[in-house]
C-alpha cells in the first residue's frame, strides 16, 4: 500500500505582508521544516503545488535536495486549496497509477511544526484504518495531515463550486475515523506575524526539550 503526500503552496501570504514558506523558522525556512518532517519512510512520494513565479520558493525546495520531493506549477495559479490538490491528485495519477488501497495525506505549507514521531504514530494508524478518510484531533480539534484513501478520490469532482475538500467528509458512503494525539503540532499554522511568533516559541521550546532529554 502505498502513501503519498500533498502540500498546497499557492497562497499569497496577504496577511503576513511577505511570502511566509521560505520565512526562517528557528534557523530553517517554513517550507523546509514541513518537507523534511514528510521525508518518513512510508511516504513514497511528495508533490508541492505552488505559484508560477514563486522563483524563491521552488530555489529553496531545489537547494533542499530532498529525495521524492515533486514541484508542480500549473499553467493558472490554483485559487484555493481544492485546485491545488486537484493538480497534485493527477499529477500523481499520471506518474503512479496508485491503487484503490493506497492513500494521500494532505497537509497545507503553512503547517510547519509537525512532529515526526507524531507523523509516524499518524502512519501507523493510517495503515490499520478500514475507514476512507483519517483525520487527527489534539483537544478535540481537527489537524494536519488528513488522510484519504485513494478509492474515494474521484468523488473530489463532485465537490460543489462553492465548497472545498471538508464535503468529502460528510459525503455520503464516506466512512470518517479521528485519531486522537498529544501533540498540538497538528493544529499550528502560519498565517500572520503572530503566528510567526508563536511559532518561534513553540521551536525554542521543543528544541531545548530535546537538549534536555
Amino acid at each position: 500500500m502505498s502513501l503519498f503526500a500533498i502540500v498546497p503552496a499557492a497562497g499569497l501570504s496577504r496577511r503576513m505582508g511577505q511570502p511566509k514558506l521560505v520565512m526562517d523558522l528557528g534557523g530553517k525556512t517554513v517550507i523546509e521544516r514541513l518537507l523534511t518532517t514528510l521525508s518518513h519512510p512510508r511516504v513514497q512520494e511528495t508533490v508541492v503545488v505552488f505559484r508560477r513565479g514563486d522563483d524563491k520558493l521552488a530555489s529553496v525546495i531545489k537547494e533542499l535536495d530532498l529525495p521524492n520531493v515533486h514541484t508542480v506549477q500549473p499553467e493558472t495559479d490554483p485559487p484555493d486549496m481544492r485546485r491545488s490538490v486537484e493538480h497534485a491528485v493527477e499529477t500523481l495519477r499520471r506518474q503512479h497509477a496508485p491503487h484503490a488501497s493506497d492513500g494521500w495525506m494532505l497537509i497545507p505549507a503553512d503547517h510547519p511544526v509537525l512532529d515526526a514521531d507524531v507523523l509516524a504514530e499518524l502512519i501507523a494508524a493510517w495503515e490499520t484504518t478500514a475507514e476512507d478518510i483519517l483525520i487527527p484531533q489534539h483537544g478535540g480539534k481537527n489537524g494536519h495531515p488528513t488522510f484519504f484513501k485513494w478509492a474515494i478520490t474521484e468523488r473530489i469532482r463532485e465537490i460543489p463550486n462553492d465548497q472545498g475538500l471538508n464535503w468529502l467528509r460528510t459525503a455520503a458512503e464516506i466512512r470518517l475515523r479521528k485519531v486522537s494525539v498529544d501533540s498540538e503540532s497538528i493544529l499550528f499554522d502560519l498565517d500572520t506575524p503572530e503566528d510567526h511568533q508563536r511559532l518561534m516559541q513553540h521551536v525554542e521550546s521543543s528544541e531545548r526539550a530535546t537538549r534536555g532529554s
